[in-house]
């Protein structure tokens, strides 16, 4: 499919899983904008490598995704929407008595708030364009729960609920609105954790990922960011123009357990 015309915004998308999805939508002709909260040279450098290798245009606007403000003024200051993903998110794990409530704040502000503040202003766009696709980045924690991620499980699981509600306003108009629940995915982030795990388990690389990190997930394997990227290119396709309000488990088999 070709998403070419289209405009797609994306939090938190100069690495990791949410730079895997812009360079799919890239890939499949969307113009993108990336974002996080740093406004580095590289940052604007790494968009200008995404249009030149997919032959797009593409830009990097800088916003801090802990402020409503902010979130709204990225999508007013992208110009368009067709396509938003909701992907910037931050982790903590410690137990509930021992949560500091600071941070308990900003869980719930970057990883849920964000997407209410963005989905506000870019469902206008998207109506006045009379096309428009919502992807929000949720969790295989926004279906289930572990001990220690109090917010990160309460956000997303809320990131599930706006989905559901934000479908449900749409349900009449050309627009979709769906999660997808990645498990365990093979980020930079991940690998920079390998080599601690290995020596502090005294494990080999395929030990480690295996029984320690990849315990929950059935499958024994990461996901990648480009089968995120797929499966979020899948999302804007005609092929999903019916598919709205759910989510989408790239999780190895980890909620099935």
């Amino acid at each position: 499919m070709t998403l070419q015309g289209k405009t797609a915004v994306i939090t938190g998308s100069n690495s990791g899983i949410g730079l895997g999805i812009a360079r799919e939508l890239a890939r499949a002709g969307a113009d993108v904008v990336l974002n996080s909260f740093t406004n580095r040279e590289e940052d604007h450098a790494l968009a200008a490598q995404v249009a030149a290798e997919f032959g797009v245009t593409a830009r990097y606007i800088q916003a801090d995704m802990s402020k409503g403000a902010a979130c709204r003024g990225l999508i007013q200051e992208a110009g368009r929407c067709d396509i938003l993903v909701n992907n910037a998110g931050i982790q903590h794990v410690a137990p509930v008595d021992e949560f500091p409530a600071e941070t308990w704040d900003a869980i719930l502000a970057i990883n849920l708030s964000s997407a209410f503040h963005t989905t506000a202003v870019a469902l206008p766009m998207m109506r006045a364009a009379g096309w428009g696709r919502v992807v929000n980045i949720a969790s295989a924690h926004g279906l289930t729960a572990s001990p220690f991620k109090s917010a990160y499980v309460a956000a997303k699981h809320g990131v599930v609920g706006l989905t559901k509600t934000v479908a449900l306003e749409t349900a009449e108009e050309p627009i979709t609105c769906n999660a997808i629940c990645p498990g365990y995915v093979l980020t930079p982030l991940v690998e920079a954790q390998i080599p601690d795990t290995m020596a502090k388990y005294n494990m080999s690389r395929d030990e480690v990922i295996k029984q320690v990190m990849l315990e929950r997930q059935p499958s024994r394997e990461f996901a990648t960011v480009e089968q995120l990227g797929g499966s979020t290119v899948f999302f804007c396709s005609d092929a999903a123009a019916q598919i709205t309000g759910t989510t989408l488990s790239v999780d190895g088999g980890w909620t099935a357990l």
